[in-house]
C-alpha cells in the first residue's frame, strides 16, 4: 500500500489506537490535545505522504439521547479556533457503512468534562452532541496541512453520567495506583466507578464493531473518485 493511501488515526487512550490499527492506517494517540497535537506535527512535518486524518474512539455523550456504545459521526468540529467541517464524501461514507451512527457536531475540549451539568450547559450553548479531548487538535492539524478530515466516535459515559475522580485519576500517568489512591480517600466512588465500567465495556464492543465495518484505511478510500494508485 503507498504512503498517499495511509490516514492517520487520532486516538484518546492505547486500546483505543489498538482497535484502529489495521491495513492504510497508522495511529497515535493520548491522552489529551497537547500530546496528539505533538505527535501529529511530529509526523506530518516529516517526508511522509498522508491520505487523511481519522478522530476515531471513545467521546462523551452531550445530546440525552445518546446512549453508551452509540457512534457519532462528526459533520463538523467546534475548536477554540472555531467550528471546522468534515470532510462530506469520507463522512458519508463513514454514515453509510455505520448503521444508525448519529451526525452532528462534536466538540472538542482541553479537559475532561467530569459533571452531568457541564455537560448539559456544554450541549445547551453549542449544539454539540459529544465531547472529547483529542479530536479538536485533530482538526487544526488536519487545516494546517490541508488534509481531509474525519470523526467517527462511541460514546462511552452518556450526557447524565457524572464521572468519578477515580476515574479520571490515572488518565495522564496511567497506573492503577492514582486510582486506588482516589478510591481510598472516597470509597463511595466504587459503585459509579463499576457502572463506568461497563459503560466502557459496551463502548469498547460497539467501537470494535464500528472499526470491523469501516474496513482498509478507516473508510477513506471507499469514495471511488478519491481511489489512490495502490488499490
Amino acid at each position: 500500500m503507498a504512503d498517499a493511501a495511509r490516514v492517520l488515526a487520532v486516538c484518546g487512550m492505547p486500546f483505543e489506537a489498538a482497535i484502529a490499527d489495521g491495513p492504510g492506517v497508522v495511529c497515535i494517540h493520548g491522552p489529551g490535545p497537547w500530546r496528539v497535537a505533538q505527535r501529529l506535527h511530529a509526523m506530518l512535518d516529516g517526508d511522509g505522504c498522508w491520505g487523511g486524518i481519522i478522530s476515531f474512539g471513545c467521546a462523551g455523550g452531550l445530546d440525552p439521547e445518546l446512549a453508551s456504545g452509540d457512534c457519532v459521526v462528526a459533520t463538523s468540529v467546534l475548536t477554540p479556533d472555531g467550528v471546522i467541517a468534515t470532510d462530506p464524501d469520507w463522512s458519508r461514507v463513514l454514515l453509510d457503512r455505520v448503521t444508525g451512527a448519529r451526525p452532528g457536531l462534536l466538540a472538542g475540549t482541553d479537559a475532561p468534562l467530569a459533571t452531568a451539568a457541564a455537560k448539559a450547559a456544554l450541549w445547551r450553548e453549542a449544539g454539540a452532541i459529544a465531547v472529547d479531548m483529542e479530536t479538536h487538535a485533530a482538526a487544526l492539524a488536519a487545516r494546517r496541512h490541508g488534509l481531509p478530515f474525519a470523526a467517527c466516535r462511541v460514546v462511552l459515559d452518556p450526557a447524565w453520567r457524572n464521572v468519578p475522580a477515580a476515574a479520571l485519576a490515572g488518565l495522564d500517568v496511567g497506573g492503577v495506583w492514582p486510582v486506588l489512591r482516589s478510591l481510598a480517600g472516597a470509597p463511595g466512588q466504587i459503585v459509579p466507578l463499576c457502572v463506568l465500567a461497563g459503560e466502557a465495556w459496551v463502548a469498547r464492543r460497539s467501537l470494535l464493531r464500528v472499526r470491523a465495518r469501516l474496513g482498509p484505511a478507516l473508510g477513506r478510500y471507499l469514495v471511488t473518485s478519491s481511489l489512490p494508485p495502490s488499490f
